[in-house]
């Protein structure tokens, strides 16, 4: 074997040592990193009742808001007791359901430009896409994703539409 190879295969050698080397402590650096925990504080639920009354009574809460989203349960036309509005008449109730939307958006500094999801509920899907275009003055921006259900009955037998929010409060 001649010097200057095998001195070449030492420098080889070293080389690769010394980059291997490297490699783990490198390793061991991003390793810390990412074992560093980070510590985010817990969210806590923010409950809003429209109606307390009528809610407590039924059991449930109209708006649910937890960080930067809020959930808001299905509007239907109703008066402050919780008696139904409008019966028979599917157009005034839906205007009705979004009228308590809005009043729950306000509580909440949103608008309707904030809903990302917007389910209905309807026993009568043919009078319900009669009456759908006056979804285009609530929503003047844009429409939120969603599904449309036609239901056989909703809580109450007078109650025509059931409208559910899911909201994403913007950032300030």
């Amino acid at each position: 074997m001649n010097i200057k190879s095998s001195h070449a295969r030492l420098m080889l050698a070293v080389l690769f040592s010394m980059s291997t080397l490297a490699g783990c402590q490198q390793s061991e650096q991003v390793k810390e990193v990412v074992e560093e925990k980070i510590e985010v504080p817990a969210e806590t639920a923010e409950y809003f009742l429209l109606r307390p009354d009528v809610e407590k009574a039924y059991g449930y809460s109209h708006a649910v808001k937890i960080g930067r989203e809020v959930k808001v349960s299905g509007a239907v036309s109703m008066d402050d007791q919780g008696n139904p509005t409008a019966v028979g008449d599917l157009e005034q109730q839906m205007k009705n359901c979004y009228s308590d939307l809005e009043k729950v958006l306000a509580h909440f500094g949103c608008t309707f430009d904030d809903v990302v999801v917007e389910n209905v509920f309807t026993t009568n899907m043919p009078q319900f896409l009669e009456f759908s275009a006056y979804r285009n003055e609530i929503y003047k921006n844009h429409f939120p994703t969603g599904s449309w259900l036609g239901v056989r009955e909703l809580a109450l037998p007078e109650f025509m539409i059931e409208i559910e929010l899911e909201v994403l409060i913007p950032e300030k």
